[in-house]
């Protein structure tokens, strides 16, 4: 199922989670995924929880940033997200990729890329 920026964006709740908290506490972030969850960011793995907190809280105090889902495509457990995030950084604004793999209602893996 893809949806397109023109419809809503509907996102499986621990995803909306995790973009409601994404840029205000990082612990909240953790929060949403499995205790042994696996975050890819620029090229570094981040794997469980504590790992994952410190994670979001240095990228939250190194840019200032706002993201915006603007297409969903589900696939069984996988569902990647295309959002528009825009900062204080180089090349802002970008769109990125964000590919999630839910295990219950927690998400297991992350994976971020341009």
């Amino acid at each position: 199922m893809s949806t397109h920026a023109s419809a809503p964006i509907h996102l499986p709740p621990p995803i909306a989670d995790y973009f409601a908290a994404d840029t205000s506490d990082a612990s909240e972030v953790a929060r949403c995924f499995s205790e042994s969850a696996v975050v890819i960011d620029e090229r570094r793995e981040h794997r469980g929880r504590p790992a994952i907190t410190r994670w979001k809280a240095e990228a939250t105090a190194k840019y200032h940033y706002t993201s915006e889902a603007r297409a969903v495509d589900v696939s069984g457990p996988d569902v990647t997200v295309t959002a528009r995030v825009t900062g204080d950084f180089t090349g802002s604004p970008v769109d990125l990729r964000y590919r999630f793999t839910l295990e219950g209602a927690s998400i297991a893996r992350l994976e971020i890329t341009a």
